[in-house]
This record gives structure tokens, sequence and C-alpha cells, in this order.
């Protein structure tokens, strides 16, 4: 387990990097996404890292790394959406996205370790591919949720959605890292 807390911590250091840089880029221009659309852009990255997975030929010069990468960083925007709500204009600094952005991955990994305890941190046995089918289906489940008006009547809400699809595209890219 304390070899996965640290690979855990090196991969979303990585994106945690991206999203700052990108942050300096932009702003915080993500914040008048709505959540369907931040979902649709997370389907996107997942669909193209099933489309790599499944192709023999690739047209853009761009693996499953970065498609991860973004997978993590929309969910993490997307748990900070569901708590702030959408904005009309950029509303925050670097300083605080990144606040936020820490305080969501606290709350993800703490989930998954407990959940790695529970399952002997099974995903190790897993294939990559897997891992982003188990994403897909979680998409299918957040759109579903989401035409639903965010109403469910046994199941895990949205937010438990987007914490499992960053904890599956962490494993995929610690399993990438280890080829």
């Amino acid at each position: 387990m304390q070899d996965t807390s640290k690979q855990y911590d090196a991969v979303v250091d990585t994106c945690k990097n991206l999203f700052v840089k990108k942050m300096t880029d932009y702003g915080s221009a993500w914040r008048i996404l709505r959540l369907p659309s931040l979902t649709d852009q997370i389907f996107i990255k997942a669909q193209r890292i099933r489309g790599l997975q499944q192709n023999d030929v690739r047209k853009v010069d761009e693996g499953e790394v970065s498609e991860f990468i973004g997978i993590i960083n929309y969910c993490i925007m997307a748990l900070i959406q569901l708590d702030k709500g959408v904005a009309e204009q950029p509303d925050l600094s670097t300083v605080e996205a990144t606040e936020l952005y820490d305080e969501k991955v606290a709350i993800t990994k703490k989930l998954m370790e407990d959940k790695n305890h529970d399952y002997g941190e099974a995903w190790r046995d897993m294939r990559v591919s897997s891992l982003t089918d188990l994403i897909l289906q979680k998409l299918l489940r957040v759109k579903q949720i989401e035409n639903n008006a965010g109403k469910t009547l046994v199941s895990e809400g949205i937010d438990a959605n987007y914490q499992d699809m960053i904890n599956y595209a962490v494993f995929a890219l610690i399993h990438l890292n280890e080829k």
C-alpha cells in the first residue's frame, strides 16, 4: 500500500502541474462549464483512449497518458463545480483553484485507500483496457444521473462516480508508468 500511495502522489503531481500551467495560460475559464459539458469532455477523452487501445493506426501524435491526465483534471474540475456551482465568469485565482484541487484529491485519495484496503489492490491485476472500460461505464452512469436531474433511487451520486474515474485513471497511469 505504501508504494501505491507514493505512485498515486506522483501521478497526481504530474496532473496538478499541468492544471496549474493551464490555469496560468487560461485562468479559470473552465468555471463556466456546466457538469454535462465536463462529463462530455471526459467522455471524449475516454473514447479516444479506447480507440487508441483498439486501433492499429494513430493519426494524432498523443497517446493514452495525456488523455488519462485530462480525465483526472476534468473530474477534479467537475467535483469543484459540484461544490461551487457554475460561474458566469472566471472567478478563481490559480492559488484558490489549486487549493480546491488539493482538497478534492485528498478526499479522493482517502476513498482509494479505503477501497484498496478492502479490495486488496485488485486493480494491480487489471488491464489498462479494463480500467478504460470502467471509466466509460461510470461516464454512462453519470450521464444517466444528469438526465435524471441528479436524482438516484439507490445508487451513489455523481461525485462518487467522478472520484472512481479519477482513481481508475490514476491506476491506469501507474500501470503505464510501470511498462
